[in-house]
């Protein structure tokens, strides 16, 4: 059994100064403050990929950097999922007593410490070298393919993923480190300039600086501490010409969660669920089951996802609004629903305590998919 003891968060947004171990070690310090815990404490480090920095050791550079000397050392990367992916990986650490106390962190300067162009670039590469980068394709580009299909398959045009960039704008101005805090409306979103059709600017997530950090235990440090009682993952696919659209891997993730940790989905109270586009969280809550095909949109008008609805959701403002800097963006859906399940949300709590929330997130073109499910203390 493993327990979320510690959260850290910074603010989200362009913040030039700070590079990528700066945020890293920003949201670490704050994590393992929040656990009650030093660094002679901690005894494994994993730390995830930054495109600002070459170094192939994070997690080495990481712990050097706050006087940890770990007995378990990792650097991760599955893009998206890389976070979660590591929380994962800490649980199952612990679990095996590989070590007690583990540091999980991302972070980076990827608004202010490289230019649009070497960013957009970079993250590119998650295309087949041969096949698919030289066609000039960028992550928008892949995900508008997505949303192409989607559309055409539903019979649907693209106001139907517009109401999702308004859903995380407006649970963003509840947030004061948000990125966003300017409300828009679905009009806004529709008027935007295209990035890649049919996704608009709205539709997109920002660059940000930032980092988000986690301290996983063996035990719990006390009440506050979050049960990871179900965990689960899908890795169908590299290339987005390999994908299978009716089965991307997010389902296999999400059953594999449940199923481990005894819960059903009528049974989740809270969801952070990844959205770095409006077309992945559409793709995502559908595939998952949380809403039928083709429909997801549409639950969001219907307040099915609102912070009374059945299933809250993104409660942050997610990566459109809150921000998204590399590992540490889906981090923060995580750390939205730690804090929600402990009751220390303020006034973006919901207004029944939840006590059971779902997390999922996914890394490269709907490539890398983890899911968990976690759970407040008894």
């Amino acid at each position: 059994m493993a327990w979320i003891s510690g959260i850290g968060l910074t603010p989200y947004g362009k913040q030039p100064g700070p590079g990528a171990v700066d945020w890293q070690s920003l949201a670490a310090r704050a994590a393992m403050h929040d656990a009650g815990l030093g660094s002679s404490v901690i005894d494994g480090v994993l730390a995830g990929y930054a495109t600002t920095i070459g170094h192939i050791m994070p997690s080495d550079l990481l712990a050097e950097r706050l006087g940890i000397r770990p007995r378990v050392a990792s650097g991760m990367s599955v893009g998206g999922a890389t976070g979660l992916s590591m929380v994962a990986q800490a649980a199952r650490t612990v679990d095996t007593g590989a070590a007690d106390h583990v540091l999980v962190a991302g972070g980076e300067d990827r608004a202010s410490g490289q230019s649009t162009e070497t960013s957009t670039r970079t993250l590119a590469q998650v295309g087949h070298a041969a096949y698919e980068v030289p066609t000039g394709c960028t992550v928008p580009g892949y995900y508008a393919l997505l949303a192409s299909e989607y559309l055409h398959k539903h019979g649907l045009d693209r106001e139907a993923l517009a109401p999702f960039a308004v859903h995380m704008r407006t649970n963003a101005l509840r947030h004061p480190g948000a990125q966003f805090s300017k409300p828009i409306t679905i009009d806004d979103v529709l008027a935007a300039r295209p990035i890649a059709e049919p996704l608009h600017l709205l539709d997109c997530c920002p660059t940000s600086d930032g980092g988000a950090a986690f301290v996983v235990t063996a035990q719990p440090r006390d009440k506050r501490s979050i049960r990871i009682s179900g965990i689960g993952e899908g890795h169908m696919h590299q290339h987005i010409s390999e994908a299978d659209s009716d089965n991307f891997g997010a389902r296999i993730a999400a059953e594999r969660a449940f199923e481990s940790s005894g819960r059903r989905r009528d049974e989740i109270d809270i969801l952070g669920v990844y959205d770095s586009f409006t077309i992945t969280i559409a793709l995502l809550l559908e595939e998952i089951g949380f809403s039928a095909a083709g429909r997801s949109g549409a639950d969001v008008l219907d307040g099915r996802y609102a912070a009374d609805g059945e299933f809250p959701l993104n409660l942050h403002g997610g990566l459109l609004s809150y921000g998204h800097c590399g590992v540490a963006g889906g981090m923060a859906h995580l750390a939205e629903v730690v804090t929600q399940l402990r009751g220390e949300a303020g006034d973006r709590a919901i207004a029944r305590q939840p006590s059971t929330g779902f997390v999922h997130a996914d890394g490269g073109v709907m490539s890398a998919h983890v899911s968990l499910v976690v759970e407040a203390a008894a």
